[in-house]
């Protein structure tokens, strides 16, 4: 094991500093804002879904697009549906069939892989695209990886650490939905 000091420490966070906050990303957050804007004038909505962790930051950005940014959101995280579609259409399929039963055709989804090779999550944007479905994706790990090929709007962290990749994804997500709001700090009741 190495030994972990301020250096190893200085060395980490380095590394979020290098892939968060390149001013490449901002483009396509503000696209992702006029996305937002365009689905909560329609009245439609965002529908998040992941695997593991991913789907921990699907749960916590359909509450704040909801809550804070006024965009109606859900996530797919639900026990009894994931258990449910999964028994009946395979594991494979259970997000495609979840989009399948809960989509408008003003709404759009979001999808957050790491490895941007998850089944379920590749199933379910290349059917969301059979629909015309806009596709927003969240990945790292390889840049060639498919679901980052399928999305309207790609976000992706060129890195392989997967803790690195998931809070980069939050904070994107968290980022979008302050410019929802307009500011970075208000009230939150």
């Amino acid at each position: 094991m190495s030994k972990v000091d301020h250096t190893w420490l200085g060395d980490y966070f380095n590394k979020y500093k290098g892939l968060m906050f390149d001013e490449q990303v901002y483009g396509k957050l503000l696209e992702f804002h006029k996305l937002c804007l365009s689905v909560r004038e329609r009245g439609g909505k965002l529908m998040f879904a992941g695997n593991g962790a991913s789907a921990s930051i699907s749960s916590h950005g359909a509450v704040d697009f909801t809550k804070q940014g006024r965009v109606r959101a859900v996530d797919f995280n639900e026990p009894n549906l994931i258990t449910c579609f999964s028994n009946d259409f395979g594991y494979e399929n259970w997000i495609a069939k979840a989009v399948e039963f809960y989509s408008d055709p003003e709404d759009v989804l979001v999808l957050i892989s790491v490895s941007g090779k998850s089944p379920n999550a590749v199933k379910a944007a290349e059917y969301a695209r059979s629909k015309g479905i806009p596709v927003v994706a969240f990945t790292g790990s390889g840049g060639d990886n498919p679901l980052r090929g399928m999305a309207e709007i790609d976000f992706w962290v060129d890195s392989r650490a997967y803790n690195i990749v998931e809070c980069i994804h939050m904070g994107w997500l968290m980022a979008v939905v302050d410019m929802l709001v307009g500011q970075a700090e208000y009230p939150v009741n």
